[in-house]
């Protein structure tokens, strides 16, 4: 009681316990681009919630408010909803743990995640096609690469970005992964088909261990500007109108799953920390499997058969 007594005495304005939770973010060593996704959500939550509002009349009713507010604004789709509303329930249970306000449970409206559409194995045919070296650039040939890459080992855009070349062992068809979510290591095998197509793209793409596998025109890191910028005008000459760079992972674990691959397996392939976090993330795709189940529909196809028949 002494000490909340205390916080009260100096209490925190709403903005000011936000730099706060940031730099606690910071002193955790969180990565930059989830301070910049905080920071962006604190931008929105001021709208709603006064930058100038002390902490200490902040209770469960803010929350309520905050999720009515959320709610009547015809700009804010469901999903955007559920992530100001969790991220602020995460600054809420902060200012708890610092004793600024008394504890209490908050709970986060549940919305249904719209499924991320995967690449169509008409897309993937496009796009897997290899292009003539005599007559294409290297930045085709590249894209080229890196689209083959993601489709063979599902890893995130920011780990593809920080590959470098002395990452890759392909005498043991294996690429070492040290940019992760999680900070932790990941090593994943690497296939046959694109083991060989590394070997051959390296061949090409020369320079030292220390280089980056895919870099710019400056041998430099690629940003996920460049990177998205370089797959999006292969995909268009390509034909292929969707680009997204999550969609090539979702895309490897369809494909994963409908060819009979291991959820456990997947799990850790794709970093995540728990198989819950795999089983939410397939539960994503139950959408765009069922196209398939409704395309390749047994009963169909022999009530065609006992038709044509009769």
């Amino acid at each position: 009681m002494k000490r909340m007594r205390m916080n009260i005495e100096n209490d925190l304005t709403f903005g000011e316990g936000c730099n706060e939770y940031l730099r606690n973010c910071e002193t955790r060593n969180l990565r930059e681009g989830t301070l910049k996704h905080y920071r962006e959500s604190m931008k929105q939550l001021y709208k709603y919630v006064g930058e100038e509002t002390l902490i200490s009349e902040m209770n469960y009713k803010t929350m309520e408010n905050l999720i009515i507010a959320l709610r009547n604004n015809p700009l804010i789709n469901d999903m955007s909803l559920y992530t100001y509303a969790r991220d602020f329930k995460t600054l809420m249970y902060f200012f708890m743990k610092c004793e600024y306000i008394p504890t209490f449970k908050l709970t986060v409206p549940k919305v249904d995640k719209q499924p991320i559409e995967t690449y169509s194995d008409k897309d993937l045919r496009l796009l897997l096609k290899k292009p003539n070296i005599k007559q294409c650039s290297f930045t085709e040939y590249k894209a080229w690469v890196i689209v083959n890459f993601l489709l063979s080992t599902g890893i995130r855009q920011n780990s593809l970005c920080n590959i470098k070349t002395k990452e890759i062992d392909l005498e043991n068809s294996v690429v070492h992964i040290n940019v992760t979510k999680n900070r932790k290591t990941l090593i994943i095998p690497l296939n046959d088909d694109i083991n060989k197509i590394l070997k051959e793209y390296m061949q090409y793409r020369k320079g030292d261990l220390e280089d980056y596998l895919f870099c710019n025109v400056y041998g430099n890191k690629l940003t996920k500007s460049t990177l998205y910028h370089s797959v999006y005008e292969f995909n268009k000459g390509r034909g292929v109108n969707l680009t997204g760079m999550h969609r090539f992972r979702h895309t490897f674990a369809k494909k994963w799953v409908t060819m009979g691959g291991s959820v456990v397996t997947l799990q850790k392939i794709l970093d995540h920390s728990s198989l819950a976090i795999t089983e939410n993330y397939l539960h994503l795709l139950t959408c765009d499997i069922k196209k398939d189940i409704d395309e390749f529909n047994i009963l169909r196809e022999f009530k065609k058969e006992s038709i044509r028949m009769k």
